[in-house]
């Protein structure tokens, strides 16, 4: 199959740019900028040889797995608010590889129910879930470049064909939890739910209304979770997430906390960590 935007990211200016190998589409995507390309352009590989997760860990992306990135630009939108993109990203992706069926006349095959009967959850700040195991990440890159032009670079990598082995956490794949569909459809899918999650968002301005979806598909709140911060850690009850995207803990000892990053545990694993 070939790698297509989806109808309203064609209406909507995207462009596309497809390639069968690269280090990481991020990589290529900021290089592109670097060199007076302007977004909004996505940048695809069928295989990914230097992926890059958050805090510099190598994402593995094999073939019949996605990896692409989106280069937009974003002179209009205030710094702070630039990081609330990331949610953005999540709810975007969860919309696109969520089981609601498609009708006929969508005139592509519509999601099969997921064997496992899970569905996608969100896990602060930007991966997503599967059964309880790693189904995609998304990786947020911005910079200023020398004609004063400020971009980011949206990086998603979804585990379709395979999940990766050898991971200090569990991993999954679309296929393994029931659903038969290609790289290129979910590429498709998300294009288009990428444009409507940008319109929601406006600027930083609608991230409340943004905010509000990714709690609705939010893993583990309510329950136990443990951050772990450098040599410390901070541990209690997931709350919720607060008008700047910090995860808001409810501590052992009653107060609640604000956590801006670190490498969050849920459930059993919050509790072992």
């Amino acid at each position: 199959m070939t790698y297509r935007l989806g109808p309203n990211a064609e209406a909507a200016g995207h462009r596309l740019a497809v390639h069968e190998s690269l280090g990481s589409t991020n990589t290529e995507a900021l290089e592109r900028s670097r060199a007076g390309a302007v977004g909004p352009l996505w940048v695809v590989a069928r295989h990914q040889e230097a992926g890059r997760g958050r805090r510099g860990n190598h994402w593995t992306s094999p073939p019949g797995n996605l990896a692409a990135s989106l280069l937009l630009a974003v002179d209009d939108v205030e710094p702070a608010k630039l990081a609330t993109l990331g949610f953005v990203a999540g709810v975007a992706l969860v919309e696109a590889i969520g089981t609601h069926p498609l009708s006929p006349s969508d005139g592509e095959r519509g999601w099969v129910p997921s064997t496992s009967g899970a569905t996608p959850r969100l896990k602060w700040p930007n991966d997503v879930l599967l059964g309880g195991a790693k189904l995609a990440g998304i990786l947020l890159e911005a910079e200023t470049l020398r004609d004063g032009r400020r971009i980011v670079v949206i990086g998603f990598g979804v585990n379709v064909a395979a999940a990766p082995e050898g991971l200090p956490y569990r991993a999954t794949c679309l296929r393994q939890c029931g659903h038969a569909f290609t790289a290129e459809e979910v590429f498709a899918r998300l294009s288009d739910s990428v444009v409507d999650a940008i319109r929601l968002w406006r600027q930083g301005e609608g991230f409340p209304d943004v905010r509000a979806r990714w709690l609705a598909s939010a893993a583990g709140i309510g329950g136990p979770v443990t951050v772990r911060l450098g040599e410390g850690q901070v541990q209690g009850i997931f709350e919720t997430i607060d008008e700047a995207g910090r995860l808001v803990i409810e501590t052992d000892d009653g107060t609640r906390r604000t956590v801006t990053a670190g490498e969050v545990h849920f459930g059993t694993a919050a509790t072992a960590a």
